[in-house]
């Protein structure tokens, strides 16, 4: 199965300069936990996450309301495409630890895969979530505490 047949294809994105609140605000309307941020030409140059808006946002005392989220956003993103089989995608998920990853194409954002995605989808296999959710949340380190 490729990444094309599983992810959502309707993805909001932010620009640079948008707000925190702004991106929030998205987030609450659209019921997602991340939004890409994006260039005018539609490059995917960040993403942020809720995560990202309460500990670089909130508690370092941003202003939501004129913060850009260029401040708060992570700039290093790890992004599929559309044609990758879903193995892969679940590879880098488990291999960056992150639960979401945009689908970009051309280096444009044509969609976002998520846990969400693949454990909803009856075609993909129970097995490779399981293990991409073990591997990201840490619980096969025998170290972690």
């Amino acid at each position: 199965m490729k990444v094309k047949d599983c992810m959502c294809q309707e993805v909001c994105c932010v620009n640079p300069e948008s707000t925190i609140k702004d991106c929030a605000t998205i987030m609450s309307n659209k019921h997602v936990g991340c939004v890409p941020v994006c260039d005018n030409s539609k490059n995917v140059v960040g993403l942020v996450t809720d995560r990202d808006i309460i500990l670089r946002g909130i508690a370092c005392d941003k202003d939501v309301n004129t913060t850009p989220v260029s401040e708060i956003m992570t700039c290093k993103v790890c992004c599929c495409n559309s044609e990758n089989d879903i193995t892969e995608a679940e590879n880098l998920m488990s291999q960056y630890q992150i639960r979401r990853i945009p689908v970009v194409d051309d280096n444009k954002i044509v969609g976002i895969l998520t846990l969400g995605d693949l454990s909803a989808n009856e075609q993909v296999e129970d097995s490779g979530v399981t293990n991409t959710l073990n591997n990201i949340c840490g619980c096969n380190d025998k170290n972690a505490e």
